[in-house]
């Protein structure tokens, strides 16, 4: 069952920006700590950014001041906008949902690739 749908990735030069985006259902949306994490080829996979139910976002120290996570909750999608993009930011995205110990769920997309040529 696919629960985080997941879009836009691509070929980028470095320097340029992209934006993900991530898709889920009204109650994983509402009930989740959203966020991206990333995995490069021979790495862990490790976050990036997540934002809070409530809205408030938190960054892992570098993509600060390049990143921006967003939701939106009409479209019950977030976002993560990628601007200055370095070839070290190329990596599979995957957006993941954690509904924490209350709800007991840890969701994860199928990923996107990013690649940032130099």
């Amino acid at each position: 069952q696919v629960r985080l749908v997941e879009s836009g990735g691509g070929l980028v030069q470095a320097g340029g920006s992209l934006r993900l985006s991530c898709a889920t259902s009204e109650s994983i949306f509402s009930n989740s700590a959203m966020g991206w994490f990333r995995q490069a080829p021979g790495r862990q996979r490790e976050l990036v950014a997540r934002i809070s139910p409530g809205g408030k976002p938190y960054y892992v120290d570098f993509v600060k001041g390049r990143f921006a996570i967003s939701k939106d909750n009409a479209k019950n999608t977030v976002y993560l906008q990628m601007n200055s993009l370095e070839p070290e930011d190329t990596a599979v995205y995957y957006c993941n949902a954690d509904g924490g110990t209350f709800y007991g769920y840890n969701y994860w997309g199928q990923g996107t690739q990013v690649t940032v040529s130099s």
